[in-house]
């Protein structure tokens, strides 16, 4: 599995003693969101040759939503051939799909949740 995470913005401390250091984070994280950068995507290339590939990062939980958005044509086919599916656990997803050769399957994934 090749998975690639685009490290994203700090988060926002709860508390800082610079009252003016702390709002601009605040609004700096705000606006990121406005412009919508959320800090929830990544690339995932399916495994060949097996029928799960394990996907792991710890924006993921039990209530994760996994948007798959295929980016090349063997990902659209693997999502039209309707047998990607997947099972979560804290910090990892499995994502069930076709065993075969193709090393190219891969997608832009967005985790809400």
């Amino acid at each position: 599995m090749t998975q690639t995470y685009y490290p994203g913005r700090e988060f926002v401390q709860e508390y800082m003693p610079d009252q003016i250091q702390h709002r601009k984070q605040i609004a700096d994280a705000l606006n990121n969101t406005i412009k919508g950068r959320l800090n929830g995507t990544m690339s995932v290339t399916l495994d060949a040759l097996v029928s799960t590939t394990t996907i792991y990062d710890a924006r993921i939980s039990l209530s994760t939503v996994p948007i798959f958005s295929p980016a090349t044509a063997n990902a659209a086919a693997e999502i039209a051939a309707g047998g990607l599916y997947f099972a979560l656990n804290a910090g990892e997803c499995v994502a069930h799909h076709a065993n075969n050769s193709q090393t190219d399957r891969t997608f832009q994934v967005v985790l809400i949740g």
